[in-house]
């Protein structure tokens, strides 16, 4: 079905609004919302701001929408106003949103999990002011950080406990249990937080692991962490949905992660049955990066092209252009949008109409074409879309 969408393009297909399937999932088109923070759950628990934020989103013609990096315990959020999925409460609040998304939109649904690891226990930016710090203290709200070495991520941050056997045992039970959750909330992809800093990808980068141990030194040591947590959620999820992970390209930083590296990442992933790859950059030290209109696209395309994985491109995509270009050339075969989906809740509507193409839209918004017998917001000259 979603094949006969794109052929209706009378002018040319757009590469963009071709389906893309990963394992059972099939999505419409090749645009991700991306998981955005918005510090606004409440002891874990998804609120009606939610409902509002995602909302939008499940109606805006996107192939599939990716809620906010959620943390697997209490310990591993962000900060205190982010979302966890780490007991039954967390998990009934969540589902009040998913069921009213579902609804009212058939988009596909996904999660981000993650555990924030030594870069936990934060405030939400808009509250650091004057002289309040980022990092949060016991005594002021917060908790103590974890990491793979007791080593703190810049000046004056809290000095995490480096993990024990017991510990990492404890994150991977909280993963799995998490993936599980999901399972049962009904959702369609889990995307595992392994960049920014966070804690597996303070496993991966030397920057951050400094252990003796055989989780740190070699890549294949600082890999072990990460690719125990990866097999337990796919372990843990549905069979016939996908798992993919986000990770680092590059800490843009000496002595960091590198390409090379993210290569065999990549590689690895796929021998413990992930799906894809979402690829990132940076946050493992506090460093100036080079901020550019799809600054990350060739580590996308690298890892794309060397691993052999499905990989999506983040970051600074914002032009309708850019994104075909993105998908056209082979670079990546999906691409996630954060600031451009919030600048613009209808993106995807407008670039079917820079682009050619259609999308599908809620009936209340339907002005009168359809595809399949399937409601269109149909962009396209009325002498191309006569049937």
């Amino acid at each position: 079905m979603t094949g006969r969408r794109a052929k209706a393009c009378s002018y040319g297909v757009s590469a963009l609004f071709t389906p893309f399937t990963l394992r059972g999932l099939t999505l419409p088109n090749r645009i991700v919302v991306s998981p955005m923070c918005q510090y606004s759950a409440e002891d874990g628990c998804a609120t009606d701001w939610h409902l509002i934020h995602l909302g939008q989103f499940a109606l805006s013609g996107a192939g599939l929408l990716i809620l906010e990096a959620t943390g697997v315990e209490p310990v591993g959020r962000i900060s205190p106003a982010c979302l966890g999925l780490y007991d039954d409460a967390t998990e009934a609040a969540l589902r009040r949103v998913v069921e009213a998304i579902r609804r009212w939109s058939p988009m596909p649904l996904g999660i981000q999990l993650g555990h924030a690891g030594r870069k936990a226990s934060t405030r939400p930016s808009w509250e650091v002011r004057g002289e309040r710090t980022r990092w949060l203290l016991p005594a002021d709200g917060g908790w103590a950080t974890v990491g793979p070495s007791a080593l703190p991520f810049g000046p004056g941050w809290p000095t995490p406990g480096e993990l024990d056997a017991a510990g990492m045992d404890r994150i991977v039970a909280a993963f799995a249990q998490a993936a599980s959750r999901t399972a049962r909330l009904g959702l369609d992809l889990i995307e595992i937080h392994g960049a920014h800093g966070y804690l597996i990808s303070s496993f991966l980068s030397p920057l951050a692991n400094r252990r003796k141990d055989d989780h740190g030194g070699s890549l294949e040591n600082r890999m072990r962490f990460p690719l125990r947590i990866a097999a337990a959620v796919r372990e843990a999820f549905t069979p016939d949905r996908p798992v993919g992970m986000r990770f680092n390209g590059t800490d843009w930083a000496d002595g960091g992660i590198t390409p090379e590296e993210a290569v065999a990442f990549a590689r690895a992933l796929r021998e413990v049955r992930l799906d894809y790859c979402d690829v990132s950059s940076g946050g493992n030290a506090e460093v100036r990066i080079p901020l550019a209109p799809g600054y990350q696209v060739p580590f996308a395309e690298r890892v794309r092209r060397e691993s052999g994985m499905a990989t999506m491109a983040v970051g600074l995509i914002r032009e309708p252009e850019q994104a075909e270009a993105v998908i056209a050339g082979g670079r990546a075969d999906l691409v996630a949008l954060g600031r451009a989906m919030l600048h613009d809740p209808r993106w995807p509507w407008h670039a079917a109409e820079a682009l050619g193409a259609s999308v599908q839209v809620a009936p209340q918004y339907w002005r009168g074409a359809t595809r399949a017998g399937v409601p269109h917001f149909d962009t396209r000259p009325a002498e191309a879309t006569r049937v």
